[in-house]
């Protein structure tokens, strides 16, 4: 372990110790979704599809998330008119998403829960804490460890050297592991890697369901409109590659792509400069994600401006387990 490694581990144990002793107890049930890389492995997504599940299945649920990068501080209730600016892409995304399943934002994710509880009607019998497995100072029933199959640990390191935010030696903690991102050829191996940290832990594989296209009218197309037409492709999340393998996927034709930082603030300037890279590319649509959409509210969008529509998908007796 070298020098910025053990800074940073020396760190995440002196936090974790504190906010384990801190540690509080919300009166329902708490689901926690959460990974132990930095971004890319579906934690929206399998939020998303825990809540409704969760909603499907008879409970009053309410999804917890710190709203990163959001200014209101919280607690406040996640509005589907907010900007991403105020509540955070994420917690925007899953608003809209989720209908009359509310999503409340506070770094304070027990300060979250107890609003909630005092402030909702109906009132919330189950927590879906959206990434929350580091989140100590909060007690859960539940934690759901999602491991992205492509790239699992990245270099084995820890931040700021490697993407870690926690030794391997964390997935113990987990009740239930999911490989997300469709486990390819090296998932042997990494299911290997998994029962030696946990091996009692179940293990489900899940993927990303592509649903429809949406163009900037509002208007939905099924994902096999897709095919065969040439798009400029552009995003600012986790793993980018994902998203480029879904529109392989689809059968669509990329004639170029750009790539920026998880969560970027898109500007005017940027769209114009896509614009011309999609026309220079001679791409007659551009294509985003529906996160990346979030942040393009203000923005002058063009008419050919295309988001791709997915949910998670688990496999079978995801819910079944984490609902036991």
């Amino acid at each position: 372990m070298g020098l910025f490694e053990l800074i940073y581990y020396l760190g995440y144990r002196v936090k974790t110790a504190c906010d384990l002793r801190k540690q509080r107890r919300l009166p329902v049930k708490v689901i926690s979704i959460g990974n132990i890389t930095c971004g890319g492995t579906g934690k929206t997504p399998a939020a998303i599809a825990v809540a409704l599940e969760a909603k499907a299945r008879g409970l009053n649920p309410c999804v917890l998330t710190r709203g990163y990068k959001g200014s209101l501080k919280g607690p406040v209730l996640v509005s589907p008119d907010m900007r991403a600016e105020e509540a955070g892409d994420e917690p925007l995304l899953m608003a809209r998403k989720l209908g009359e399943i509310p999503v409340v934002k506070c770094a304070d994710r027990y300060e979250a829960g107890m609003f909630a509880l005092e402030t909702l009607d109906p009132r919330p019998d189950t927590f879906v804490l959206d990434d929350g497995f580091q989140h100590r100072k909060l007690y859960r029933d539940t934690d759901v460890l999602l491991i992205n199959a492509r790239d699992p640990f990245d270099s084995g390191k820890l931040l700021p050297m490697g993407l870690l935010r926690e030794p391997l030696k964390a997935m113990k903690r987990a009740n239930i592991v999911v490989i997300t991102k469709k486990a390819d050829d090296n998932s042997r191996h990494l299911l290997e890697t998994i029962k030696k940290y946990n091996p009692d832990a179940p293990v489900f594989s899940s993927g990303l369901r592509l649903v429809s296209v949406t163009e900037a009218s509002g208007e939905s197309r099924p994902v096999k409109w897709l095919n065969g037409k040439g798009v400029y492709m552009f995003c600012g999340i986790g793993e980018p590659g994902s998203f480029k393998n879904s529109l392989v996927q689809a059968g669509a034709q990329l004639r170029g792509f750009k790539t920026f930082r998880d969560h970027h603030g898109f500007t005017q300037e940027d769209m114009k400069k896509l614009r011309n890279d999609a026309h220079v590319n001679g791409a007659p649509w551009i294509i985003t994600t529906e996160k990346d959409i979030m942040r393009l509210q203000g923005i002058e969008a063009p008419e050919n401006l295309l988001s791709l529509v997915v949910e998670f998908a688990a496999g079978e007796g995801f819910f079944d387990e984490v609902f036991k």
